[in-house]
């Protein structure tokens, strides 16, 4: 018989983000980049700040934001940890135009959520390379709020 999977917190990151860069059309939507600035994370068995990186986007015709984020993080220790951010960002027109115009929006007016990996080579967070997590996020005018849970 299988288990059902259930959630552990790990995290709540702090991202500051730069301005979004239209790349203009492609064949599978808007192609888009926003440059992953900084910032900080805490959970329960490690804390840190997040370093630079990039989020690759692609705005879909049919209005669902495709995120593929890559950044780094530093804990206190001062071990790196790779992040891998893929999911889908998506809501009714007008809260992602109010979003798109760096107002603040509840975030369960739209559904904004991700699959992470990692990769680290640091003996104590080498727990890492073995979990796969979900998150909630929350877009502000420049930053992205990120609650991440182990998927155990």
């Amino acid at each position: 018989m299988h288990t059902s999977p259930r959630l552990d917190f790990l995290a709540h990151l702090t991202v500051d983000v730069g301005e979004i860069v239209s790349m203009g059309p492609g064949p599978l939507g808007e192609r888009r980049v926003v440059q992953i600035l900084g910032g900080s994370f805490e959970g329960p068995s490690f804390k840190g700040t997040v370093l630079p990186g990039a989020d690759w986007q692609i705005l879909r015709a049919d209005g669902v934001l495709d995120i593929d984020a890559r950044y780094a993080l530093k804990d206190d220790r001062g071990a790196l940890v790779q992040v891998l951010s893929q999911g889908y960002r998506h809501g009714p027109p007008e809260i992602l135009a109010a979003l798109a115009r760096g107002e603040d929006v509840a975030p369960g007016k739209y559904y904004f959520r991700t699959a992470m990996r990692f990769e680290t080579g640091a003996p104590h967070l080498a727990w890492l390379n073995r979990t796969l997590a979900v998150a909630t996020a929350e877009r502000r005018a420049r930053q992205v709020l990120i609650d991440a849970y182990k998927l155990l």
